[in-house]
């Protein structure tokens, strides 16, 4: 499947820095910068309208920026006068439905935004620094490139890492305040993108900026999962800081992607699962059997160790655990310590995990009337349930066969006369 990540952990994000990085994947990057000089013409009191995509050199990196000459007049301004311009733009140019559709739902977030934290409505709105021209640059080039890469087909995924937000004050027309600014901060609140403060106090991440990739709905990943690049580019904004690269990455390429029927059944069934793993060779059994003891009491799904030798030829094991996401640095922190090990591998995964419920019976042995529970897994469908498997629970096994005496695979046998009963219960 074709793929973007946007990695914005030494950046942020604003509409400029977006959109010169991702007029690095398209070869027409010019004819899209002409195109959108015209908007001069579609909003009034733009005099001057003149857009470059230049690369400079910071840090010994090649970096794309762009540059933009205006000269305008917006202190009058309202939401309809910028939704008008956006749109009768729009009408011009070569653009897909859906492109223009993500460029109206991104200036209608910012509005919106705008007219929630002044608790006005949104005809009466004044957009002050995003009622400029560059406004609509960013937008509608977002939308334009995104639109030339196919990004709004389904055969596209976006990813996305932590942004960071910056901290420090802000100056604007309704005096200082604190970073991230209030539209901002109200457009990430309902957007599920991870962020956090810092690392430097200047404001990092712009209510344009948070707009745009809130409106991809990417999915969070720290970093691209077995992805094979095919671009990469590297962009920056205007500001330039002293301990801070202010570099935003976009990586373009494909993941390899199963071919998915996607009206199957156990589509359902999917969860996301970490799996957790480390090499250990100079760890006894006795510590090795105490870990597994310990590890009884947390909330792990599996845990499995193998034999195997080392790259010095030592014999030594490997520790496997799968988990839920939320319980990974829980059980990351218990191997390190209890193992004593330098480093612990992990990666999300996806797995297929049916349904399963505990039903209860009674058997009878030698005229003694025992409860046993058995596990019965399952597939629901159109169709209705199907049994994948029915099985008595070993530790009840255990325990009757103490108690009568019995070899386990006696009672085992007994309680497999159950089953069919279970079968003919739990399908009706």
């Amino acid at each position: 499947m074709k793929t973007l990540y946007i990695d914005m952990y030494n950046s942020g994000i604003s509409g400029d820095m977006f959109l010169s990085s991702l007029l690095g994947l398209v070869p027409d990057h010019k004819i899209i910068l002409t195109k959108l000089e015209d908007l001069k013409n579609f909003l009034p009191g733009v005099s001057k309208l003149k857009i470059d995509l230049v690369n400079i050199e910071r840090n010994g990196i090649q970096l794309n920026q762009l540059k933009i000459d205006i000269k305008e007049t917006k202190e009058h301004r309202t939401a309809n006068m910028l939704k008008n311009s956006l749109n009768d733009f729009l009408k011009k140019i070569e653009i897909s439905d859906q492109a223009s559709n993500y460029a109206n739902t991104v200036l209608n977030t910012l509005i919106e935004a705008e007219a929630e934290v002044h608790g006005k409505i949104v005809e009466r709105i004044h957009l002050h620094e995003l009622s400029s021209v560059d406004t609509l640059i960013d937008i509608i080039g977002v939308a334009s490139v995104l639109d030339k890469i196919k990004a709004f087909d389904k055969n596209l995924k976006i990813y996305c890492g932590k942004i960071p937000l910056g901290g420090g004050t802000i100056n604007t027309k309704h005096g200082t305040m604190a970073i991230p600014a209030p539209a901002t901060l109200k457009i990430l609140e309902k957007s599920g993108l991870i962020t956090f403060g810092g690392p430097i106090d200047s404001e990092l991440v712009t209510p344009t900026g948070a707009a745009l990739i809130a409106n991809l709905n990417p999915e969070f990943h720290q970093y691209p999962n077995e992805m094979r690049i095919s671009k990469s580019v590297y962009s920056t904004g205007q500001k330039q800081f002293k301990n801070f690269l202010n570099i935003l990455r976009i990586f373009y390429g494909e993941i390899e992607d199963l071919d998915i029927e996607y009206n199957h059944s156990l589509l359902n069934y999917i969860e996301k699962v970490v799996i957790l793993e480390t090499n250990v060779d100079d760890v006894s059994g006795e510590i090795l059997g105490n870990f597994i003891s310990k590890l009884e009491n947390e909330e792990i799904l599996d845990i499995q160790i193998f034999p195997s030798i080392t790259k010095k030829n030592r014999p030594g094991h490997m520790v496997k655990i799968i988990c839920v996401p939320d319980q990974v640095f829980k059980l990351i922190k218990i191997i390190i310590y209890e193992l004593g090990t330098l480093g612990v591998r992990f990666h999300v995964s996806n797995r297929v995990c049916v349904k399963r419920k505990i039903e209860r019976y009674i058997i009878e042995i030698n005229k003694n009337v025992f409860e046993l529970d058995f596990k019965v897994s399952f597939i629901e469908s159109d169709k209705g349930k199907e049994i994948v498997n029915i099985k008595p629970e070993f530790e009840d096994l255990k325990k009757i066969s103490i108690e009568t005496g019995l070899p386990i695979k006696k009672i085992q046998l007994l309680a497999h006369a159950k089953i069919k009963q279970i079968y003919l219960d739990f399908s009706k």
